[in-house]
């Protein structure tokens, strides 16, 4: 399963970027807002940072409006990948680009039938939002294996984007299910490092190590 990255700080996804866990990055409006920089040059730097797949989502909500902004978004470098809502302008605008073999993210998706639309559109990306239907007492990952059947049913090639990723068991059951794409905030990704026998197992080493008086290095 790969592994995005959903912010939009540079001091965040570089130096995980330097663990080699980093398949790509996910940002909103949100998440440009919260950064306080401006939306092309702070995507540049996360294209320059990241190889993969950079999303990089339109403001507008009509068709001609979303065009013109993904031809702007698109022009800033060849990895980013177009996000737009799932809206029947957003799966036109998705249309438009895919036809043109363009990446596009479809996000906001809250149903299997909504994704069965994105995956008709060519969406590269869907973006069912897990943690927003655990906030309602809906089954957020029982979504995921809705779409992972319907997908399969048909062969589409769109990818399962696992999005509103809020604790390690979002990630876990995405990777049991077959997701094919986690995102989350980075403090997540930290979390998937931590286990209380790992970090004791690691310190009684530390200290056994000491009592023997040896180096490696010298």
């Amino acid at each position: 399963m790969k592994f995005f990255i959903d912010t939009a700080e540079i001091d965040e996804i570089r130096p995980l970027v330097e663990t080699g866990l980093v398949d790509g990055v996910t940002t909103n409006p949100s998440l440009i807002l919260k950064s306080g920089r401006d939306i092309f040059e702070v995507t540049k730097e996360i294209c320059d940072l990241v190889d993969g797949p950079v999303s990089a989502e339109v403001a507008a909500t009509d068709y001609e409006t979303m065009v013109k902004e993904a031809g702007a978004l698109y022009d800033i470098a060849d990895n980013v990948c177009l996000k737009v809502p799932l809206t029947p302008d957003g799966l036109k605008t998705c249309k438009f680009f895919a036809d043109q073999g363009r990446m596009v993210n479809v996000t906001l998706c809250f149903s299997a039938t909504q994704a069965l639309l994105a995956a008709k559109a060519g969406a590269a990306f869907i973006s069912p939002f897990v943690g927003r239907l655990d906030d309602i007492a809906h089954d957020g990952m029982g979504l995921i294996q809705d779409i992972r059947t319907i997908y399969d049913n048909y062969d589409f090639k769109t990818e399962i984007l696992v999005a509103s990723t809020r604790h390690n068991m979002h990630i876990l059951h995405s990777a049991l299910i077959g997701a094919d794409v986690a995102t989350m905030p980075p403090k997540v990704i930290h979390q998937l490092f931590k286990h209380p026998l790992t970090e004791s197992g690691l310190a009684a080493f530390v200290k056994d190590w000491e009592k023997t008086g040896q180096s490696i290095t010298d």
